[in-house]
């Protein structure tokens, strides 16, 4: 065997094996969207039994604050705190889109927190805003606070529709950018392979392989837009709970109560999808680590695309699905998907 057709069978063999990570990436994505498909009916049922019972306690406490503010409101407050954390546990829209964004476009570990914390933030202030406005300001009737509250839902969910088709396009588009650099010599030069059988790989060790991510990759979809995209898709959806305490607060009055639990919740919600955002972060800086000793940097760039054209793909079906199976009837006083 010549040294050419050698040198071109290692690296066929060490490219087939760069691909395990992504492939047990998308195996794992196809098991759990199987689990959630067979539990997801169950899942639903038994989170609006317990936000059901959740919300009575917080009617319970808001009562008492009325009766004895200064006594009963920390305990309001320290309450709404709990119920965030709680509430963001149960499935909800936000909770997919964030961790399709960040499993699919590598980023910084602060950028992603900025991004939870912003757009749990957004949410609370939404359901604050439109129920101030609607309430307070143009003296609406709660039926029409709560059509209102759906039409924002329905604009999230076009949101993610649209957000799911820039980033594909992006994806497209820089997989075709990095392709035509590859077809020109001049432009770039790509090694696929160590010819040392015992090179030590590391940060600077000139073997043409990408073992990180390289800064325009961390900068991939990290622009204004598309983080404005992801807090809107995630936040624009105003909470059902804070919702239902705003509106609650404001009959028995003690709207101001309702506000600094609505905030409350809000900060709640913010601690429990920061900490996916962290996990999905590791996990995915993990699965980078252990696919690039023998990534090469053309492989490690078009696998990013398409990853980022999968999650955009992911973003448009779920999209498209809730919002196709919308519906202006509250069911228990919550929506699936409330988070």
């Amino acid at each position: 065997m010549s040294m050419n057709t050698r040198e071109r069978a290692l690296r066929q063999r060490h490219w087939l094996i760069s691909l395990w990570p992504l492939a047990l990436f998308l195996l794992l994505a196809v098991i759990a969207g199987q689990m959630m498909a067979h539990y997801w009916p169950r899942i639903l049922i038994e989170s609006i039994v317990f936000q059901k019972q959740l919300h009575q306690q917080m009617a319970g406490l808001l009562q008492q604050v009325k009766a004895e503010p200064r006594s009963a409101g920390l305990s309001l407050v320290a309450f709404s705190l709990v119920y965030g954390v709680l509430h963001a546990v149960g499935p909800g829209h936000g909770k997919i889109v964030i961790t399709t964004y960040l499993a699919t476009h590598p980023s910084r570990l602060k950028s992603s927190l900025k991004l939870t914390l912003l757009a749990s933030l957004v949410q609370g202030v939404v359901a604050i805003v439109l129920v101030t406005l609607m309430l307070q300001i143009f003296k609406l009737s709660s039926r029409q606070l709560h059509q209102s509250s759906f039409w924002l839902e329905r604009g999230s969910f076009i949101i993610v529709m649209l957000l799911g088709g820039m980033l594909c396009w992006r994806a497209l588009r820089r997989g075709y950018r990095v392709w035509q650099k590859h077809q020109n010599p001049t432009a770039v030069t790509i090694h696929s392979i160590s010819p040392l059988p015992d090179h030590q790989y590391h940060a600077h060790c000139g073997c043409g392989h990408q073992h990180m991510p390289s800064d325009e990759q961390l900068q991939a979809g990290a622009d204004w837009l598309t983080q404005m995209a992801v807090v809107l898709a995630m936040g624009l959806r105003p909470c059902s709970g804070a919702i239902l305490v705003l509106l609650f607060s404001k009959v028995i009055g003690v709207f101001g109560w309702g506000i600094l639990s609505a905030l409350a919740m809000a900060a709640g919600t913010s601690l429990t999808i920061s900490l996916i955002g962290v996990l999905v972060h590791y996990s995915r800086s993990l699965a980078v680590r252990l696919s690039a000793p023998r990534a090469s940097a053309l492989w490690s760039s078009l696998s990013w695309s398409l990853l980022a054209f999968v999650g955009g793909a992911i973003l448009i079906a779920v999209g498209y699905l809730l919002y196709s199976s919308g519906s202006t009837e509250m069911i228990g006083g919550i929506r699936p998907f409330a988070r």
